[in-house]
């Protein structure tokens, strides 16, 4: 780049991150190593400021930040600053979902200011492609790419779908890092119960999925960079765990792309690099594509652990060439 960028980082507190497995560490590492201006915010401080002589029209209570990967002494924070977001150069989307009304939100105000040039600022990934583009229902535009799937409300149609194929994964369609999935074995006796819970607390709807025995093998996160894949880890599910998200106990191992995979990467990539998803992680079972994860995606540092890759720089050159373009 001919000049440094301003990058503004919305995310969960700083402190409190794993900086041994953080991506979004790893992100801000690198691009303090090239030598950007680094900022953060909890989404919580955003605004849309409107009306004539208001000022800057999204802004945020942000503090300049220093990153270094020493245990306890992460990050040094200057002063707490009103920060008028349009005269940054990017912004980094990182806060972890539920992808609720309060991601939805934040999507839309930060739209108001996504683009490149003055008084403009490169959201990554595209806020309008983030909200339009919830990991499990992306994901149901690749049908030909995806094991049996259903989405729904409808207790009697789930139940349909039990009796076709037996074996059963049931989420709830926006959670995330593992939370609230279930195995639905053809013998269990609680899948009514199960229904009843959710559909009690919640108006969302649930995917359920052939449950893929595959996944004893391990489920497979594959990073994308404008569309690119650029190296997978495999996920391997705890002795008596169905789930395979680290955050639950899976086990990260190097693995190599499959001719398979890279086919599903080549259907997907266009997609994503033509609606400004410029980091994703796709999980992929066996053959078989199952989540396609655009919000906060994580799996850079274990990543660069096996292949002995930089796959934060790879994203910061991504973005620069956005920058650029």
């Amino acid at each position: 780049m001919s000049r440094s960028l301003r990058v503004a980082v919305q995310m969960d507190p700083l402190e409190s991150v794993n900086i041994d497995g953080d991506s979004t560490f790893a992100m801000m590492l690198e691009a303090q190593a090239r030598g950007y201006e680094l900022w953060v915010y909890p989404v919580t401080t955003l605004s849309l400021v409107e009306g004539q002589g208001r000022g800057g029209r999204v802004q945020a209570r942000a503090r300049p930040v220093e990153v270094r990967r020493e245990r306890g002494n992460h990050a040094t924070f200057g002063e707490e600053q009103v920060l008028d977001l349009g005269q940054t150069d990017v912004i980094l989307m990182r806060q972890d979902p539920p992808f609720d009304m309060g991601y939805i939100t934040a999507t839309h105000i930060l739209e108001h200011i996504h683009g490149v040039g003055e008084g403009w600022s490169l959201v990554v990934n595209d806020p309008v492609a983030v909200r339009n583009a919830p990991e499990k229902l992306l994901v149901t535009h690749f049908p030909h790419l995806m094991p049996p799937t259903l989405v729904t409300w409808d207790a009697r149609e789930i139940l349909a779908f039990r009796e076709k194929y037996h074996d059963l994964i049931v989420k709830p369609l926006f959670g995330n890092g593992g939370a609230g999935i279930f195995r639905i074995k053809p013998d269990d006796e609680n899948l009514g119960a199960l229904l009843e819970m959710h559909f009690a607390r919640s108006r969302e709807p649930l995917m359920i999925q052939r449950y893929e025995p595959a996944v004893r093998q391990g489920d497979k996160r594959i990073i994308l960079v404008d569309g690119e894949a650029i190296g997978a880890i495999n996920r391997v599910p705890a002795t008596g765990e169905a789930r395979s998200n680290m955050h639950v106990g899976g086990r990260a191992m190097s693995v190599e792309l499959t001719p398979r995979d890279r086919e599903i990467c080549e259907a997907i990539g266009p997609y994503l690099r033509d609606h400004g998803l410029i980091f994703t992680g796709i999980d992929v079972i066996g053959n078989w594509l199952t989540e396609i994860n655009v919000t906060s995606p994580t799996g850079l540092q274990e990543l660069d652990r096996f292949d002995g890759i930089n796959s934060a720089g790879l994203i910061w050159d991504a973005i620069e060439r956005r920058v650029r373009e």
